[in-house]
């Protein structure tokens, strides 16, 4: 069967509670609080100081994504949401309306730069353009930047910051091929200096392999990396 090409819903959130919401690393996230299947209702779960529950016991449906912001105003959130044949926020995503309720809570940890970093090797997928957007224009300007981004066609190509001494590598994901796939290859292929330090972000077991790549292929010191799962296949 034909594999649905993933395309990229922006969601706009407005409210005087995101007054509240400072954002203030790079790369930082958020958490959506979605109705729970089978229902539209949003019902807001309770922390218990470990996890948010709800009154029955179980886990909300929660998806993380990188906090935009679109205007000088603070009370205006943007999220991209990737699309993909089927998933909690994509199925959210393409049946959200104006005027519908949502909750967010965050941020989350974001990315600090190392000064001592000789160079930065960013590696994602369409899900991770936002972050590697902000990380473009976060990172030292004295260090070269190298980013290898997989996408679903060329027609998913996007527009990142310009900055001088950095290089971006567009790679379409092969028809049949598992997400991640040309990730993998991107960072298989990369020539990883001492000094380098890495940020990476996509499907989840795509980025387990390139943890065991990094870590047991090519002896990365883990403190020099970064490597994030931002959604999981069929999750």
């Amino acid at each position: 069967t034909e594999r649905p090409t993933p395309h990229v819903v922006r969601v706009v959130f407005v409210g005087p509670d995101l007054h509240n919401l400072i954002v203030d690393e790079p790369a930082s996230s958020v958490r959506l609080l979605l109705p729970s299947p089978g229902t539209s209702d949003l019902v807001i779960p309770t922390w218990n100081g470990n996890e948010f529950l709800l009154a029955n016991q179980e886990r909300p449906t929660i998806r993380t994504f990188t906090p935009i912001r679109t205007s000088g105003t603070t009370s205006e959130l943007v999220l991209d949401i990737v699309v993909h044949a089927s998933g909690a926020a994509s199925d959210w995503a393409t049946i959200a309306s104006v005027g519908d309720s949502a909750a967010i809570s965050g941020p989350g940890r974001g990315y600090v730069p190392d000064r001592d970093a000789s160079s930065f090797l960013l590696v994602g997928d369409e899900s991770a353009v936002p972050a590697v957007s902000q990380l473009f224009a976060a990172l030292p300007v004295e260090r070269p930047v190298s980013a290898g981004i997989e996408v679903s066609s060329p027609d998913a190509v996007r527009e990142l910051p310009e900055r001088p001494g950095s290089h971006v590598d567009w790679r379409v994901l092969p028809e049949g091929a598992p997400p991640g796939s040309a990730q993998f290859d991107y960072v298989r292929s990369a020539t990883l200096e001492s000094g380098a330090r890495i940020w990476a972000a996509g499907e989840a077991r795509a980025m387990q392999r390139i943890r065991r790549h990094l870590f047991d292929d090519r002896g990365v010191d883990r403190s020099h990396t970064m490597v994030r799962g931002y959604w999981k296949l069929g999750g």
